[in-house]
Protein backbone atom coordinates (compact mmCIF):
# COMPACT_ATOMS: atom_id res chain seq x y z
CA UNK A 1 0.00 0.00 0.00
CA UNK A 2 1.55 3.30 -1.04
CA UNK A 3 1.87 6.09 1.52
CA UNK A 4 -0.80 8.62 0.54
CA UNK A 5 0.80 11.41 2.56
CA UNK A 6 4.32 11.24 1.14
CA UNK A 7 5.18 13.15 -2.06
CA UNK A 8 8.17 12.92 -4.38
CA UNK A 9 8.33 16.62 -5.14
CA UNK A 10 11.10 16.33 -7.71
CA UNK A 11 8.91 14.06 -9.84
CA UNK A 12 5.72 15.97 -9.08
CA UNK A 13 7.33 19.27 -10.13
CA UNK A 14 8.47 17.72 -13.41
CA UNK A 15 4.92 16.49 -14.10
CA UNK A 16 3.44 19.92 -13.30
CA UNK A 17 6.05 21.66 -15.49
CA UNK A 18 5.41 19.38 -18.47
CA UNK A 19 1.64 19.81 -18.15
CA UNK A 20 1.98 23.60 -17.96
CA UNK A 21 4.60 23.77 -20.77
CA UNK A 22 2.16 21.98 -23.06
CA UNK A 23 -0.52 24.62 -22.50
CA UNK A 24 -2.66 22.89 -19.87
CA UNK A 25 -3.38 24.59 -16.54
CA UNK A 26 -6.35 23.09 -14.66
CA UNK A 27 -5.56 21.34 -11.36
CA UNK A 28 -8.19 19.47 -9.37
CA UNK A 29 -7.71 18.72 -5.68
CA UNK A 30 -9.94 18.21 -2.63
CA UNK A 31 -9.94 18.53 1.13
CA UNK A 32 -9.86 14.76 1.65
CA UNK A 33 -7.42 13.58 -1.03
CA UNK A 34 -4.14 12.05 0.16
CA UNK A 35 -5.46 11.97 3.73
CA UNK A 36 -5.74 15.75 3.75
CA UNK A 37 -2.33 16.50 2.22
CA UNK A 38 -3.20 17.02 -1.45
CA UNK A 39 -3.94 20.76 -1.21
CA UNK A 40 -0.57 21.39 0.43
CA UNK A 41 1.20 19.41 -2.33
CA UNK A 42 -0.58 21.54 -4.92
CA UNK A 43 0.70 24.68 -3.18
CA UNK A 44 4.30 23.49 -3.15
CA UNK A 45 4.43 22.15 -6.71
CA UNK A 46 2.22 24.65 -8.47
CA UNK A 47 1.20 27.77 -6.52
CA UNK A 48 4.64 28.60 -5.12
CA UNK A 49 6.27 28.04 -8.53
CA UNK A 50 3.95 29.80 -11.00
CA UNK A 51 2.20 33.18 -11.23
CA UNK A 52 -1.39 32.93 -9.95
CA UNK A 53 -3.07 33.96 -13.20
CA UNK A 54 -1.29 31.19 -15.14
CA UNK A 55 -3.24 28.27 -13.62
CA UNK A 56 -6.71 27.28 -12.43
CA UNK A 57 -7.33 25.50 -9.13
CA UNK A 58 -10.40 23.47 -8.19
CA UNK A 59 -11.02 22.13 -4.71
CA UNK A 60 -14.03 20.75 -2.87
CA UNK A 61 -16.04 20.84 0.35
CA UNK A 62 -17.39 17.41 1.40
CA UNK A 63 -20.71 17.77 3.27
CA UNK A 64 -20.14 14.40 4.95
CA UNK A 65 -17.39 15.87 7.21
CA UNK A 66 -19.64 18.65 8.55
CA UNK A 67 -21.13 18.73 12.03
CA UNK A 68 -22.31 22.34 11.84
CA UNK A 69 -22.87 25.18 9.37
CA UNK A 70 -20.26 27.29 11.21
CA UNK A 71 -17.44 24.86 10.40
CA UNK A 72 -17.68 25.68 6.69
CA UNK A 73 -15.95 29.03 7.16
CA UNK A 74 -12.93 27.58 8.96
CA UNK A 75 -12.68 24.69 6.49
CA UNK A 76 -12.73 27.17 3.60
CA UNK A 77 -10.12 29.46 5.15
CA UNK A 78 -7.95 26.41 5.82
CA UNK A 79 -8.21 25.40 2.18
CA UNK A 80 -7.20 28.87 0.98
CA UNK A 81 -4.14 28.78 3.19
CA UNK A 82 -3.15 25.17 2.39
CA UNK A 83 -3.45 25.91 -1.33
CA UNK A 84 -1.67 29.25 -0.87
CA UNK A 85 -4.26 31.21 -2.88
CA UNK A 86 -6.66 34.03 -2.10
CA UNK A 87 -9.42 32.69 -4.37
CA UNK A 88 -10.40 29.41 -6.04
CA UNK A 89 -11.17 29.30 -9.74
CA UNK A 90 -13.58 26.37 -9.28
CA UNK A 91 -15.13 25.22 -6.02
CA UNK A 92 -17.30 22.14 -5.64
CA UNK A 93 -19.67 20.69 -3.10
CA UNK A 94 -18.01 17.27 -3.08
CA UNK A 95 -19.48 13.91 -4.07
CA UNK A 96 -23.19 14.48 -3.73
CA UNK A 97 -25.37 11.44 -3.18
CA UNK A 98 -28.55 11.12 -1.15
CA UNK A 99 -26.97 11.43 2.32
CA UNK A 100 -24.34 14.03 1.35
CA UNK A 101 -27.02 16.17 -0.28
CA UNK A 102 -29.14 15.96 2.87
CA UNK A 103 -26.10 17.17 4.87
CA UNK A 104 -25.45 20.01 2.41
CA UNK A 105 -29.08 21.15 2.66
CA UNK A 106 -29.08 20.87 6.45
CA UNK A 107 -26.02 23.11 6.78
CA UNK A 108 -26.77 25.53 3.91
CA UNK A 109 -23.65 24.53 2.00
CA UNK A 110 -24.86 25.82 -1.39
CA UNK A 111 -25.69 29.20 0.18
CA UNK A 112 -22.28 29.28 1.84
CA UNK A 113 -20.54 28.67 -1.51
CA UNK A 114 -22.61 31.37 -3.24
CA UNK A 115 -21.67 33.82 -0.47
CA UNK A 116 -17.97 33.08 -1.07
CA UNK A 117 -18.55 33.64 -4.77
CA UNK A 118 -20.07 37.06 -4.03
CA UNK A 119 -17.00 37.85 -1.91
CA UNK A 120 -14.78 37.05 -4.90
CA UNK A 121 -13.21 34.04 -3.19
CA UNK A 122 -14.69 31.64 -5.77
CA UNK A 123 -15.02 32.27 -9.50
CA UNK A 124 -17.18 29.29 -10.48
CA UNK A 125 -19.37 27.24 -8.13
CA UNK A 126 -20.58 23.71 -8.79
CA UNK A 127 -20.72 20.19 -7.40
CA UNK A 128 -19.49 16.69 -8.14
CA UNK A 129 -22.00 13.89 -8.34
CA UNK A 130 -22.13 10.08 -8.28
CA UNK A 131 -25.78 9.11 -7.97
CA UNK A 132 -29.12 8.68 -9.74
CA UNK A 133 -30.47 10.86 -12.55
CA UNK A 134 -33.50 11.58 -10.33
CA UNK A 135 -31.34 13.08 -7.59
CA UNK A 136 -29.37 15.13 -10.13
CA UNK A 137 -32.66 16.53 -11.48
CA UNK A 138 -33.68 17.48 -7.95
CA UNK A 139 -30.38 19.21 -7.08
CA UNK A 140 -30.30 21.21 -10.32
CA UNK A 141 -33.93 22.22 -9.82
CA UNK A 142 -33.27 23.22 -6.19
CA UNK A 143 -30.06 25.07 -7.09
CA UNK A 144 -30.34 26.56 -10.60
CA UNK A 145 -27.47 28.98 -9.89
CA UNK A 146 -24.72 26.38 -10.44
CA UNK A 147 -21.97 27.31 -12.91
CA UNK A 148 -21.08 23.69 -13.72
CA UNK A 149 -21.56 20.09 -12.65
CA UNK A 150 -18.90 17.37 -12.46
CA UNK A 151 -20.13 13.95 -13.61
CA UNK A 152 -18.71 10.45 -13.94
CA UNK A 153 -18.88 9.82 -17.68
CA UNK A 154 -17.13 7.15 -19.71
CA UNK A 155 -18.03 4.86 -22.58
CA UNK A 156 -18.45 1.82 -20.32
CA UNK A 157 -20.82 3.53 -17.84
CA UNK A 158 -22.69 5.46 -20.56
CA UNK A 159 -25.54 2.95 -20.72
CA UNK A 160 -24.79 1.11 -17.47
CA UNK A 161 -28.15 0.68 -15.69
CA UNK A 162 -26.73 1.39 -12.22
CA UNK A 163 -24.49 4.38 -13.07
CA UNK A 164 -26.58 5.86 -15.91
CA UNK A 165 -23.95 8.26 -17.23
CA UNK A 166 -26.05 9.07 -20.28
CA UNK A 167 -29.17 10.02 -18.29
CA UNK A 168 -27.16 12.21 -15.92
CA UNK A 169 -25.48 13.85 -18.90
CA UNK A 170 -28.86 14.50 -20.55
CA UNK A 171 -30.25 16.08 -17.38
CA UNK A 172 -27.29 18.44 -17.14
CA UNK A 173 -27.77 19.34 -20.80
CA UNK A 174 -31.50 20.00 -20.24
CA UNK A 175 -30.56 22.44 -17.48
CA UNK A 176 -27.91 23.96 -19.79
CA UNK A 177 -25.25 23.44 -17.13
CA UNK A 178 -21.65 23.15 -18.40
CA UNK A 179 -20.13 19.74 -17.59
CA UNK A 180 -16.76 18.64 -16.24
CA UNK A 181 -16.11 14.92 -16.71
CA UNK A 182 -14.38 12.80 -14.08
CA UNK A 183 -13.50 9.10 -14.34
CA UNK A 184 -13.21 9.14 -18.15
CA UNK A 185 -11.04 6.00 -17.83
CA UNK A 186 -13.09 4.61 -14.92
CA UNK A 187 -10.24 4.70 -12.43
CA UNK A 188 -7.79 3.24 -14.95
CA UNK A 189 -10.03 0.30 -15.93
CA UNK A 190 -10.40 1.60 -19.49
CA UNK A 191 -6.63 1.89 -19.83
CA UNK A 192 -6.41 -1.90 -19.42
CA UNK A 193 -9.12 -3.50 -21.53
CA UNK A 194 -9.32 -7.21 -22.45
CA UNK A 195 -6.75 -8.29 -25.05
CA UNK A 196 -9.30 -8.82 -27.83
CA UNK A 197 -10.63 -5.29 -27.25
CA UNK A 198 -7.14 -3.83 -27.29
CA UNK A 199 -6.35 -5.69 -30.54
CA UNK A 200 -9.51 -4.29 -32.14
CA UNK A 201 -8.61 -0.72 -31.15
CA UNK A 202 -5.00 -1.07 -32.27
CA UNK A 203 -6.00 -2.44 -35.66
CA UNK A 204 -8.08 0.67 -36.23
CA UNK A 205 -5.58 3.18 -34.77
CA UNK A 206 -2.12 1.67 -34.24
CA UNK A 207 -0.62 4.92 -32.93
CA UNK A 208 -3.39 5.76 -30.44
CA UNK A 209 -3.12 4.74 -26.81
CA UNK A 210 -5.96 2.76 -25.25
CA UNK A 211 -6.83 5.52 -22.71
CA UNK A 212 -7.03 8.07 -25.54
CA UNK A 213 -10.23 6.41 -26.80
CA UNK A 214 -11.88 6.84 -23.41
CA UNK A 215 -10.84 10.45 -22.89
CA UNK A 216 -11.76 11.47 -26.44
CA UNK A 217 -15.20 9.85 -25.99
CA UNK A 218 -15.86 12.06 -22.96
CA UNK A 219 -14.26 15.21 -24.37
CA UNK A 220 -16.26 15.09 -27.60
CA UNK A 221 -19.65 15.30 -25.90
CA UNK A 222 -21.57 18.56 -26.37
CA UNK A 223 -21.55 20.71 -23.26
CA UNK A 224 -18.39 19.14 -21.80
CA UNK A 225 -15.73 21.82 -21.29
CA UNK A 226 -13.20 19.90 -19.18
CA UNK A 227 -12.14 16.29 -18.79
CA UNK A 228 -10.18 15.31 -15.68
CA UNK A 229 -7.76 12.44 -16.02
CA UNK A 230 -5.71 11.31 -13.06
CA UNK A 231 -2.09 11.21 -14.23
CA UNK A 232 0.85 10.11 -12.10
CA UNK A 233 3.58 9.29 -14.62
CA UNK A 234 5.36 11.32 -17.27
CA UNK A 235 4.20 8.85 -19.95
CA UNK A 236 0.56 9.50 -19.04
CA UNK A 237 1.03 13.28 -19.16
CA UNK A 238 2.83 13.17 -22.51
CA UNK A 239 0.19 10.85 -24.00
CA UNK A 240 -2.86 12.75 -22.69
CA UNK A 241 -1.58 16.18 -23.67
CA UNK A 242 -0.59 14.96 -27.15
CA UNK A 243 -4.05 14.01 -28.37
CA UNK A 244 -5.83 16.71 -26.38
CA UNK A 245 -3.65 19.43 -27.95
CA UNK A 246 -4.78 18.30 -31.38
CA UNK A 247 -8.27 17.13 -30.46
CA UNK A 248 -10.59 15.07 -32.65
CA UNK A 249 -13.86 13.76 -31.22
CA UNK A 250 -14.76 10.07 -31.58
CA UNK A 251 -16.19 9.53 -35.09
CA UNK A 252 -18.96 7.13 -36.14
CA UNK A 253 -16.55 4.29 -37.04
CA UNK A 254 -14.75 4.63 -33.73
CA UNK A 255 -18.04 4.68 -31.86
CA UNK A 256 -18.95 1.33 -33.41
CA UNK A 257 -15.61 -0.05 -32.22
CA UNK A 258 -16.28 1.27 -28.71
CA UNK A 259 -19.69 -0.42 -28.73
CA UNK A 260 -17.92 -3.71 -29.48
CA UNK A 261 -15.30 -3.00 -26.80
CA UNK A 262 -18.10 -2.54 -24.23
CA UNK A 263 -19.52 -5.96 -25.23
CA UNK A 264 -16.08 -7.55 -24.87
CA UNK A 265 -15.57 -6.02 -21.42
CA UNK A 266 -19.00 -7.22 -20.28
CA UNK A 267 -18.21 -10.70 -21.54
Amino acid sequence: QSNQTSFDYETLNRLVDTFMDRGFNYFDTALTYHEGRSEEALRKSLVERYPRQSFRVATKLPPRVLNSAEEQESIFQGQLSRCGVDYFDYYLVHNLGVSAYAQAEKFGTFDFVQEKKREGKIKYAGFSFHDSPELLERILSDHPDQDFVQLQINYLDWDNPSIQSRRCYEIARNHQIPIIVMEPCKGGNLANVPQEAEDLMRRHAPKSSIPSWAIRFAAGLDGVFMVLSGMNTMDQIVDNTSYMSNFHPINADEQQILDRVVEMIHK
